[in-house]
């Protein structure tokens, strides 16, 4: 048994990955989207969908990163 116990790495680098990337265009779509199909959103959706977008972009650059290189090493 490895030291953080039985971790896919693969599979979790490519999930991380992928859920990063859906974030980052849910958060973005739903801003242009939203803006354009009913004008001005609420204060609270623009800050939900630039939140999406900045926990996305962190999520697809930092899960690789991880998951993919730094903890297998430390294996």
């Amino acid at each position: 048994m490895g030291r953080y116990g039985n971790i896919d790495y693969p599979t979790v680098t490519k999930r991380g990955f992928l859920l990063g990337v859906a974030l980052f265009l849910v958060g973005a779509l739903g801003e242009t989207v939203g803006a354009a199909l009913f004008g001005t959103l609420p204060d609270w959706e623009v800050t939900l969908f630039f939140e999406m977008e900045v926990v996305g972009v962190l999520l697809f650059f930092l899960t690789p990163l991880l998951f993919g290189v730094v903890l297998p090493l430390t294996e």
